[in-house]
C-alpha cells in the first residue's frame, strides 16, 4: 500500500520518513515517491494493505543498479494474539523503460534474481538499507 495512505500516527509518519532518509543515506541521487501506486480498481486489487511501499526514482538510468527506478515493499504481519505489528520482509524490484530488471526479497534468502542484476557494490547497499530498516522497525 502507498506509503502516503499508510500514515495513521505521528511514529509511522516518522518512520516513513527515517526510511526515505536511510535509502537516501545508500543512493543520495534518489527522489522518494511515497505514492508509487496508481489509485485505479484493477491497481488497488494488487496493493497488499499489509505494507508500506515507495518508490525511488533516479535522474537517469544507473548502470550500476541496472535501473532508472525501485520499489521498496516493507511487509508487516501482526500477531493476533498480542496485537504487535514487526516488519517480515523488504522487498525491491528494480525497473526502467523495458518493465522490471530484477527483484530482491529478504525472505528469499537475500538473493537478487532477474534479467540484469545491480553491481556487488550496490547489492551490498540495498542489504545494509534492508537490515537498517528492520532494525528500524523491529528494534
Amino acid at each position: 500500500m502507498n506509503a502516503a495512505e499508510q500514515v495513521k500516527n505521528f511514529e509511522l509518519a516518522s518512520k516513513i520518513a527515517a526510511v526515505v532518509n536511510l535509502f537516501k543515506l545508500q543512493f543520495p541521487d534518489a527522489r522518494a515517491d511515497l505514492k508509487p501506486w496508481m489509485n485505479d480498481p484493477n491497481t488497488q486489487e494488487l496493493v497488499d494493505p499489509d505494507s508500506i511501499d515507495i518508490g525511488f526514482h533516479f535522474p537517469g538510468w544507473s548502470r550500476s543498479l541496472q535501473s532508472r527506478s525501485i520499489l521498496v515493499q516493507i511487509r508487516f504481519h501482526e500477531d493476533p494474539l498480542d496485537g504487535d505489528r514487526r516488519a517480515i520482509g523488504v522487498e525491491s524490484a528494480g525497473y526502467n523503460h523495458q518493465g522490471q530488471q530484477w527483484r530482491f526479497s529478504t525472505v528469499e534468502n537475500w538473493r537478487f534474481v532477474g534479467a540484469t542484476e545491480p553491481v556487488v557494490e550496490v547489492q551490498e547497499k540495498l542489504k545494509t538499507f534492508c537490515q537498517q530498516t528492520f532494525e528500524l522497525f523491529n528494534g
